[in-house]
């Protein structure tokens, strides 16, 4: 059967698939409309079921906060080559999601894939993309924030991308990004000392531990010379204990204090893609 140009771009608006795919779901669906959607959506499922053992290592990092500035969240949206991830279409989608999962203050990341978009979950939505474009997608990631100012920051590209909160409401905006911006390009493993993992000290002590020994430091002197290694560790890789970026005489914590006495980071989240 023949159909109309106004049809297939009716279609290919609702669906975002290409005109000759919107065509052909038109001919097969006889020109039932709704039942041309189910045609380019099991396409889809098609699609992505056989693109399932390929890697999508490729993608964008997003990060947004609510109105209000009180939640935020960093999302990754995956997908196989950088041409589809700089397309325009692509971050858009993601950015979809990001808001929708700011919106409902999603926990989860399986908590954002069973979120509804447009009459589906996401997850199904991105299956669906997956059989439009043409790679495969994969919803990878997604943390939040919630504090009484929360900050994002996307470094150019949409690879990196954090967020980060602080105990303070009406966070001055500079501030905030500066120290958003410090947790990007230093990429601190904690907010504070306090907070490091244990596993994570463990680790660093064994190997300051059998750095020394192979220096051949006494014995009985290894347990005091890795605890200073780990203080200096932690000087080096906890956001507050951080030389700021832009002023190296000071800590973060020195930087927040000359703000306001009381401001301080609660926590943060950073993700970064191809590093």
């Amino acid at each position: 059967m023949s159909v109309s140009a106004s049809d297939v771009m009716k279609l290919r608006n609702a669906t975002g698939a290409g005109m000759m795919d919107c065509k052909k779901a038109l001919v097969e669906a006889n020109g039932d409309f709704d039942r041309a959607i189910e045609v380019i959506r099991e396409r889809g499922k098609l699609i992505a079921s056989k693109r399932a053992d390929r890697e999508a290592t490729e993608g964008v990092v997003l990060a947004r906060v609510s109105d209000d500035k009180k939640f935020g969240a960093v999302v990754v949206l995956n997908c196989e080559t950088d041409f589809v991830a700089k397309n325009e279409g692509f971050v858009t989608f993601a950015g979809k999601i990001l808001d929708l999962a700011i919106a409902n203050k999603a926990a989860s990341l399986e908590a954002v894939k069973a979120l509804e978009l447009e009459g589906r979950t996401v997850e199904a939505y991105v299956m669906e993309q997956t059989g439009i474009i043409g790679e495969k997608l994969d919803l990878s990631y997604f943390a939040n924030v919630e504090a009484e100012t929360v900050v994002a920051y996307i470094h150019p590209g949409n690879k990196l991308a954090t967020a980060v909160g602080f105990n303070l409401a009406n966070v001055d905006e500079h501030v905030a990004k500066d120290v958003a911006m410090q947790v990007a390009a230093m990429s601190p493993v904690s907010v504070d000392k306090d907070d490091v993992p244990a596993d994570v000290i463990e680790q660093e002590l064994r190997i300051a531990k059998e750095k020394f020994r192979l220096e051949g430091k006494p014995e009985n002197m290894i347990e005091k010379i890795a605890q200073g290694s780990l203080q200096k560790f932690f000087k080096e890789n906890t956001l507050l204990n951080q030389g700021f970026i832009k002023e190296g005489k000071m800590t973060v914590r020195d930087y927040l204090k000359s703000v306001s006495g009381d401001l301080t980071v609660t926590s943060f989240k950073r993700f970064t893609l191809n590093q």
